[in-house]
């Protein structure tokens, strides 16, 4: 449609024959990873406290011996110049404990408490409240009732968050108004001054073992390429988590990502059935895609269980098609756009109770934020990168900035001559990209609200626009049969995908596998799977009984979700006893 008029939602014909050509496979195929053998320990924070000084040492050493062995002698001694203040810190520390201990011992209390303001045990709160819960019994003791409740009130009352059981502060305020230590229940045990020394006493002489222990540590030995043996175990780690595995070791090109095995799917794992209407989108919820979502022409949202495809939730609100949805990463907040010219904002936290948070109607908010006459169905919604702001277009012509926080609309971007496809941010967060029936991509600057660049080389409407993982690359399509690819910074066009069918009705939208693979829907019932260099068509999945509008692909669970015109999710995954097609 090339007169801007609203897409229509007829029904369209199921193909029942599929034509299948030569396909080019250049990747190795991965095989399932048997579930029995994967690996039960979780990098949680459970594994080592980072916070713990010993920890600390060992990460300045490592670092340490990696900036030698690279020659950056300079770095390195920065590196130990800074750490070694923390460290003089740390042995003027241990210097008051082990005077401290001695004070207490012989009744030094002038001595202590000259200790106990030094610089180096004001942060050691723990410690401080034990010399000072000793110093207020022996105060009570010899019946020095002044002096202990200024101890009281001065000293301990500031640390109440340390003491070493629920109710004892209470027990040490009672002591006042007793006649004897004993009597109160915490204390009961008490026996006498010299005993209760003694143990305040052990109870440093641990802490100094603790310390010292550490110290003994930093002279262990520290094996050669400490840093990348550690980085090398951990892409194995990696590895060794991933539902396939291939056949070979992989080679990591880059660090700043976990590992996720290129898969290319070749079966179909599970039919989603449910939906009273097409299904025109879908989105994984949760960062390890256990669920996944969907929005139906049948105006509703459904959650389905990924594994057993049976429905879990289904959210209800809309009065109208659903165009658009999008999940955050933690998988607690979904976004939906209708139809009925509005966003709705879900919390889906509690699968068994979701709950619609807010919705935002545009069709009484002009291009200002404020009441007006503009609307019409809103075709895509989003999230920046930081998830503070939702990113919407549609039918109007318009693309909004919706603040989540303030729950208002805070820039509008216009320009295009017809409706707008999709619009999502660039990963740095600094621009909005958007696809328009007017056949032009455009680059917007979210600050000022202005065009600063537009793309014109698809012949047709421009469905869908996707940016990759990398953030260097853009990905389009078009109802010219056509999806593109773009180089992001220099926005030269690179590649090219065709095979597939998309020029009637509807949005049929492309995106990335990984960093090697382009997926994307087709009118003719088939999900195509493209390389991304070479642009051969290396699969095509037949399943689907009308137009697929576009598959989604989880890196975590190596499945891949798409959503059609015969009302169903499909999800798919790589079978190793099936030859590809």
């Amino acid at each position: 449609m090339n007169n801007g008029s609203q897409c229509t939602d007829q029904e369209q014909p199921k193909p029942t024959d599929t034509i299948i050509g030569n396909t080019v496979q250049p990747i190795k195929l991965h095989s399932h990873h048997d579930e029995s053998s994967r690996l039960c320990t979780n990098a949680t924070a459970e594994l080592f406290d980072e916070n713990n000084p010993r920890i600390h040492r060992d990460i300045v050493r490592i670092i340490a011996q990696y900036l030698d062995t690279q020659g950056f002698t300079s770095t390195k001694v920065t590196l130990y110049d800074e750490a070694n203040v923390k460290q003089q810190r740390e042995n003027n520390y241990i210097s008051d404990v082990v005077r401290l201990r001695a004070a207490i011992l012989d009744g030094e209390w002038d001595e202590v408490d000259r200790i106990c303001t030094s610089a180096y045990l004001k942060d050691k709160k723990h410690i401080l409240y034990n010399v000072y819960k000793q110093q207020y019994l022996e105060l009570i003791d010899d019946n020095e009732s002044q002096k202990a409740f200024t101890t009281l009130t001065k000293h301990l009352k500031p640390l109440e968050s340390q003491q070493s059981f629920q109710g004892e502060f209470r027990d040490l305020c009672y002591l006042l108004t007793t006649k004897s230590i004993q009597d109160a229940p915490a204390f009961r045990n008490w026996d006498g001054i010299a005993s209760s020394r003694e143990k305040l006493a052990e109870y440093l002489q641990n802490i100094l073992e603790f310390e010292i222990v550490g110290r003994e540590n930093e002279q262990q030995h520290l094996k050669p390429n400490r840093l990348i043996t550690m980085l090398r175990q951990a892409v194995a780690y990696q590895i060794e988590s991933c539902q396939y595995h291939s056949e070979s070791i992989p080679s990591v090109p880059s660090l700043l990502s976990d590992y996720t095995p290129v898969v290319v799917p070749n079966t179909e794992q599970q039919s989603f059935i449910g939906h009273l209407g097409n299904v025109k989108c879908t989105e994984y919820v949760g960062p390890y895609g256990n669920f996944v979502a969907s929005g139906s022409s049948d105006n509703t949202i459904r959650i389905w269980d990924t594994e057993s495809a049976e429905c879990l939730a289904t959210l209800r609100g809309h009065t109208s098609r659903i165009w658009d949805i999008c999940v955050d990463s933690m998988g607690t907040t979904l976004i939906s756009a209708s139809g009925d010219c509005t966003v709705k904002i879900w919390d889906i936290s509690d699968l068994h109770k979701p709950q619609c948070t807010a919705t935002i109607a545009t069709d009484n908010i002009d291009n200002s934020g404020n009441p007006g006459n503009s609307g019409g169905d809103i075709y895509s919604v989003s999230l920046n990168s930081l998830e503070s702001h939702i990113i919407m277009a549609g039918y109007d012509r318009t693309i909004r900035l919706y603040d989540r926080v303030t729950a208002r609309i805070v820039q509008t971007f216009h320009g295009h001559d017809l409706s707008v496809a999709q619009a999502v941010a660039n990963p740095l967060g600094n621009l909005i990209i958007s696809g328009s029936k007017d056949q032009t991509i455009r680059f917007w600057d979210i600050i000022s609200g202005t065009c600063v660049k537009s793309l014109r080389s698809h012949l047709g409407e421009v469905t869908s626009v996707a940016t990759s993982d990398s953030g260097m690359l853009l990905l389009s399509s078009s109802k010219d049969n056509s999806n593109r690819l773009w180089d992001l910074r220099s926005l030269k066009r690179l590649r090219r995908y065709k095979g597939h069918q998309n020029t009637s009705k509807n949005f049929i939208r492309s995106g990335f596998i990984g960093d090697s693979l382009v997926v994307g829907g087709s009118e003719d019932g088939m999900v195509y799977i493209w390389d991304r260099e070479s642009t051969n068509v290396i699969q095509r999945l037949d399943g689907h009984q009308g137009i697929v509008y576009e598959a989604k692909w989880n890196p975590k669970r190596g499945i891949l979700c798409s959503a059609s015109d015969d009302w169903m999710l499909k999800t798919w995954w790589f079978d190793p006893h099936d030859t590809l097609r």
